[in-house]
């Protein structure tokens, strides 16, 4: 194999970098670097041809041992390092660990390549940092912290090309939960058209499609996470938009609620797969609500005037324009961009056996049944953190989504609204979300001032986290028993409106806390505790809104949501209890405790390879001195 040859993991321009939150320096040896050491190594006297008799001997002294490298079956194997920068929600299955290559020449050019310490930040400069050189000097580093144009890593893109991956995916989610209240203010016309008297068939529209969202997490997550993030968006959100034109022109309406279903099954991929892209390429992802809000206005007045089907009708244009950006969306998994960069070396040099760890890790169909799609229920059943923070999420989800309920009995049957203005009233929640954000940016600056301070509360994931969910509790349960106490003829339609604000900002505040804090407090096990709490507050909110109608019956409208408000009210405790006892609890948790075991073991071997590496570098260099000097000697000229 040509000793001077240099392969690379990242872009052929740019070769090797250095963390930017790292000390660690990470290097390469290229062509250049080794050429300027070899004259730093060569005495100034030597002539030209003398020089290129030293370089011989000196190559030829440092070709390594059989001792460097270790047997198996054999057969000589080198030892390799890999490292993906995933900052959080990482699967264990690709995790950080030393690989084995095999090598068919009995003394190959030894090859060291480090990885990048488990804890190397969000920016980290390079996807990975994989280092070629020969052992004769120690290594030449390459400190290369601005980002690079063309650089691989999803966290060094440009600004431009961020915005763009950050529109596609805002478009996704609104696609995917504008879907689901798409048929709300259109159910009377809709059950008009087929006969549907039975008022728990009415609600089915909505429901069926949550349960899709139920089934969806589980699948498209992992699957996501071994083939890469845009095929399986491409793929699913191209079913998604045509499971919308079959509801569109569903002749039945069993068809129709079939393809309800399915159009939730498919609709779940972005709610599964977006947090993903948004922790490959940024650090700060977002919720948002706006589709649910949108689609009562649209099918509040479409349906009377022009016909219900045209509700979908628009989801579908609106699903064909999110198309096209779509098919440009790049991938940003790093495990996949791995994968393709070890294919392209394998490519450029076909001697060069480099193989990405997502490509050693396969799983059979039983193991990833087993496995990895269980493990969301497992965390759910035996979870302490997770089967609480679902609890809260899926009850604040299930009323979300019964508020499409209780909006018409309380607007159109109190104060007499036709369906069109009665979705307008939504938009209250809305302005709570947008709200909401300034708290998030507020809390935001209060949070990374304390830590460049070193303050001791940000060390700690229930601090940094669930200050906001404190808020948001008590807004949020305030505003159920504003809205049920004031909805009466003899209050104006305004007051019980504008309790959708403090309901938007206790929402967004609830969630964005929340499902950060699993995220934190999981770390590689993130992604099957937020696809646990999607799962549960799916189903609820599949099977609250069944109950809202005779709920209302009963207990009247004051009773009804004083009863929910009083349930918020308990709930609102949790983030409270997360504060004062959170960390005795994480220290208590299986998966909490293997997140630390593998943390330390990930560390100890980035350790042993560094320690190897630099024993290596300094006996070649010890050796081409020696070399050197003897050269020297015997040709005094």
């Amino acid at each position: 194999m040509d000793e001077s040859r240099t392969h690379d993991y990242g872009d052929p321009n740019q070769p090797c970098y250095k963390s930017p939150e790292s000390s660690s320096s990470y290097s390469i040896r290229t062509e250049d670097s080794m050429r300027q050491t070899e004259g730093d190594l060569e005495p100034a006297e030597l002539a030209g041809h003398e020089k290129d008799t030293l370089r011989a001997a000196r190559r030829e002294a440092l070709q390594p041992t059989r001792r460097a490298f270790s047997f198996d079956g054999g057969q000589v194997r080198d030892e390799y390092f890999f490292s993906e920068p995933r900052p959080y929600h990482e699967p264990e299955e690709s995790i950080r660990r030393a690989c084995s290559f095999e090598t068919p020449e009995p003394t190959p050019p030894c090859r060291s390549w480090s990885a990048s310490p488990p804890n190397a930040g969000r920016n980290t400069a390079s996807l990975v940092s994989l280092h070629s050189y020969q052992p004769s000097t120690p290594p030449h580093p390459v400190n290369t912290t601005k980002k690079q144009k063309g650089c691989p890593n999803p966290y060094n893109w440009s600004g431009r090309k961020k915005a763009g991956i950050l529109l596609t995916i805002m478009m996704l989610i609104i696609n995917s939960t504008m879907g689901s209240a798409l048929p709300s203010n259109a159910l009377p016309f809709i059950a008009r058209e087929w006969n549907v008297t039975s008022q728990t068939q009415r609600v089915l529209p909505i429901s069926i499609y949550l349960i899709g969202y139920v089934m969806g997490p589980i699948l498209w997550g992992p699957l996501s996470e071994q083939f890469g993030r845009k095929v399986l968006t491409l793929c699913t959100f191209f079913m998604f938009t045509l499971c919308t034109l079959a509801c569109a022109l569903a002749p039945t309406w069993a068809g129709f609620l079939v393809f309800r279903l399915l159009t939730g099954v498919f609709a779940s991929s972005p709610i599964a797969v977006v947090p993903g892209i948004i922790a490959d390429t940024f650090s700060d992802p977002r919720f948002t609500v706006s589709g649910p809000l949108l689609a009562p206005i649209i099918s509040g007045y479409t349906s009377p005037t022009i016909g219900w089907r045209w509700a979908f009708w628009i989801g579908l244009i609106y699903a064909g324009a999110t198309l096209i950006p779509l098919v440009f969306l790049p991938e940003t998994y790093g495990p996949v961009l791995l994968k393709r960069r070890a294919q392209a070396i394998r490519r450029r040099d076909p001697r060069v056996r480099a193989v990405a760890p997502h490509e050693l890790d396969k799983k059979s169909l039983s193991e990833l049944a087993t496995v990895v799609l269980t493990r969301p229920l497992r965390m759910l059943a035996c979870e302490p953190i997770v089967n609480t923070s679902c609890a809260y999420l899926a009850l604040c989800y299930a009323i979300f989504y019964m508020s499409f309920e209780a909006f018409p009995v309380i607007f159109e049957g109190v104060y007499g609204f036709a369906p069109g203005p009665c979705g307008l009233t939504y938009l209250a929640v809305g302005v709570g979300c947008l709200l909401a954000l300034p708290i998030f940016f507020a809390y935001d600056t209060i949070l990374r001032d304390a830590q460049r301070r070193r303050a001791p509360w940000t060390r700690r994931e229930e601090s940094r986290r669930l200050p906001l969910a404190c808020i948001g509790g008590p807004l949020f349960a305030l505003s159920l028993f504003w809205l049920g106490w004031t909805a009466r003829k003899d209050t104006h339609w305004a007051v019980p409106m504008l309790a959708g604000i403090p309901f938007g900002i206790g929402f967004m505040c609830i969630f964005q806390a929340l499902l950060n804090y699993l995220t934190d407090a999981y770390s590689i096990y993130a992604a099957s505790a937020n696809a646990a709490a999607s799962c549960s507050r799916s189903l609820l909110a599949c099977l609250l809104p069944f109950a809202a109608l005779p709920m209302f019956d009963k207990l009247g409208i004051s009773g009804a949501l004083s009863l929910l408000g009083g349930i918020s009210t308990l709930m609102c405790v949790i983030p409270f209890l997360f504060l004062w006892r959170g960390e005795r609890i994480r220290r208590a948790s299986k998966f909490c405790r293997l997140i630390r075991e593998r943390t330390k073991e990930m560390q100890r071997r980035v350790d042993e390879q560094r320690r190897r590496s630099a024993a290596a570098s300094a006996a070649a260099s010890t050796a081409a001195l020696g070399a050197s000097r003897s050269l020297v000697k015997f040709n005094p000229k």
